[in-house]
């Protein structure tokens, strides 16, 4: 089983991040907050495969489901205000 630490050590290690929040207690259904300086001037499927390309085979074989809100530094210091 695979807790919500681990998925997010795996992101960070392979995606520089400003901010990562992974929450998820089941084992295999996780939801994720990524901002990342990657993310910036990307689309959100092209956000998305940059965090699975970080994840790698683990999408396949250790996470059912993975939900992931993912903002560029710009993005998430407007949401803070």
């Amino acid at each position: 089983m695979v807790s919500a630490n681990y998925i997010q050590d795996v992101i960070s290690a392979g995606l520089a991040c400003d901010f990562i929040q992974v929450n998820g207690d089941d084992g295999t259904h996780f939801d994720a907050l990524i901002v990342s300086p990657e993310f910036s001037g990307r689309n959100r499927v092209q956000r998305h495969q940059l965090v699975y390309q970080a994840l790698g085979d683990r999408m396949r074989a250790e996470i059912h489901a993975l939900s992931m809100k993912t903002l560029s530094p710009e993005e998430w210091a407007q949401q803070q205000g």
